[in-house]
């Protein structure tokens, strides 16, 4: 049958399965919307209030579901508002599909209103850009997107049209969707999986290693199974929360500049460290010369680009961790470290996380926000102090539960990925934790929570500071604040009355678990705006370029400047 390419971008939309999108329309699309006018009743479009809001819309849906998240924008300023989104999306490995449209191929290259290159733009941070200058391309092209996307190390594709090709018509085959498995394909041997045996057996002191990519892999049960056979210790980085039961008695905590004492001192002594879909990042590994200074070190991962990338390694399976873990498990026997376990114990009793009690502060709403949703919430965060606080204190016990900015580390990008998880999973309780400074960023999407009736819960940490940065110019830079004080005469409250939202303040600690547990009951996007003290910190912390060992809480702090 002859279609339209507009007609033919909805029609392959469906044929992947997909019944949510999130965008915001303009000249060169307008073609596409109309189509998707017509389809209103398969497809559900929520309109952002930004393109940005939709990127991370499309994002938090990805991250939430595990499904290809979708947003569109058009030409121009309409494509490169995406870009941070898409960055986002990239550097956290996120399924996502990025659908622009650009003015009309005789347009094209003549600097023409609202053009812009945006797959050049956006080349670095995509796995994959087309620009569809036939339509009898477009079909196979958005099919192939979705392949890419989905595929691998999962990741961004932009697909940009021209809206002439739009608005062409050419003939239509209708394919039912491949869906492909991350990690199609067995790139490890027997002997790979027989060797790593070997040195599991071999070692006395080993440790777990948890990164985003058990989470993508959709891995945890293997996990959890490898986990008791190892009987060690394990840690998790940001992305990689819930993989592992945060209430396993086996686990340590977060890894590295905020994680816990237990982790960074376990790993450090450790004789044999195994990252199971990590990348060992900057914020992991501290000083790259001094990380686990007395292991051997394996890595399973499914980017052989990762391998040795940033830490050398004494031996590695590339390969579907889910599958990799699945081969460990039926080969490796059951293993036994109770003196190394009774001293990873004692570890995690002289170094709890802890927090000053006696006054309102984030890991106190934090802690609350755990007991009150019994940790089955969806939790979304900015990025900043309130980010640490949440991954600290805040017991994740299952995958898909945190959905956070731990690559770029973008600011804003919480309130978008709340209401992508919220559409997704309209019946689960989807909290953001952001701060005062992130707010600001994109407080203009409770607009679109607001227009659709999307009950998110924003906690909003005001310290009317930006904290994280704040933090550093404290410790590194003489108490020399600039540029990061930012009280002012805004008003959180009624900014987000004025955006349709409901709003509560909280001033003092007995006010938190009712503003809480009003909140999710409320039935409509609700903010609660939290007051702390400007100068609160997150503890522990590694000075950067030190190594992780060297992690120091609050009364180390206090003993330092003394």
């Amino acid at each position: 049958m002859k279609m339209t390419g507009a007609d033919i971008v909805v029609q392959c939309l469906l044929e992947q399965g997909v019944d949510t999108v999130f965008g915001y329309p303009g000249g060169a699309i307008l073609n596409v919307y109309d189509a998707l006018y017509k389809n209103s009743d398969k497809i559900k479009h929520y309109l952002s209030s930004h393109e940005q809001g939709a990127a991370h819309m499309a994002d938090g849906y990805a991250r939430a579901t595990g499904k290809v998240g979708v947003c569109l924008a058009t030409s121009g300023p309409g494509a490169t508002n995406l870009v941070t989104g898409i960055a986002t999306a990239y550097m956290d490995s996120v399924p996502m599909v990025a659908i622009t449209c650009n003015v009309t191929l005789p347009l094209l290259g003549k600097d023409s209103f609202q053009e812009v290159d945006i797959a050049g733009i956006s080349m670095p941070i995509t796995k994959h850009g087309y620009i569809v200058k036939d339509v009898k391309d477009l079909a196979d092209t958005i099919r192939k997107a979705f392949r890419i996307a989905e595929s691998g190390r999962p990741g961004p594709v932009l697909v940009d049209i021209p809206k002439d090709v739009t608005a062409a018509e050419t003939e239509y085959v209708p394919l039912s969707a491949t869906r492909r498995q991350i990690g199609d394909g067995r790139r490890y041997s027997d002997s790979d999986i027989d060797y790593v045996v070997e040195m599991i057996e071999q070692a006395q002191k080993p440790f777990l290693y948890v990164g985003g990519g058990a989470v993508i892999s959709n891995s945890y049960k293997e996990l959890r199974e490898f986990s008791a056979k190892m009987d060690c210790p394990v840690c998790d980085t940001l992305m990689g929360k819930g993989a592992i039961d945060g209430h396993d008695p086996h686990y340590t905590g977060m890894i590295g500049m905020h994680g816990t004492k237990t982790s960074n001192l376990g790993v450090s002594r450790c004789d044999l460290l195994i990252a199971l879909g990590a990348r060992f990042t900057d914020r992991v590994i501290g000083n790259a010369a001094l990380f686990a200074p007395n292991a051997k070190i394996i890595h399973i991962d499914i980017d052989p680009a990762e391998i040795n990338k940033n830490i050398k390694v004494d031996y590695s399976i590339i390969g579907n961790l889910k599958d990799v873990l699945h081969d460990l498990n039926k080969k490796l026997p059951q293993q036994h470290h109770e003196k190394w376990l009774e001293e990873i114990e004692e570890l995690k009793r002289r170094y709890p996380l802890t927090y000053n009690h006696s006054k309102l502060t984030c890991p106190y709403v934090i802690e609350k926000m755990d007991k009150i949703t019994k940790g089955n919430a969806i939790i979304t965060t900015d990025v900043g102090q309130h980010q640490m606080w949440t991954a600290q204190y805040y017991t994740f016990s299952e995958p898909r539960t945190l959905l956070t900015s731990g690559g770029l580390g973008t600011m804003g990008y919480g309130i978008g990925a709340a209401i992508g998880a919220k559409v997704a999973f309209p019946e689960r309780t989807v909290i953001n934790i952001g701060g005062d400074g992130c707010f600001r960023m994109n407080m203009n999407e409770l607009a679109t929570a607001s227009r659709y009736n999307i009950p998110i819960v924003e906690i909003v940490i005001d310290n009317r500071v930006l904290g994280m940065v704040r933090q550093w110019q404290t410790l590194y830079y003489g108490e020399r604040y600039s540029a990061t004080v930012i009280e002012d005469k805004v008003d959180y409250c009624k900014v987000a009355e004025g955006l349709g939202c409901k709003a509560i303040r909280v001033t003092k600690k007995e006010e938190v678990e009712p503003a809480i547990k009003e909140a999710i009951l409320a039935g409509v996007p609700t903010v609660i705006d939290v007051v702390i003290h400007e100068d609160d910190k997150v503890f522990p912390m590694v000075s950067p370029g030190a190594s992780i060992e060297k992690a120091f809480d609050e009364a180390d702090f206090e003993a330092m400047n003394k």
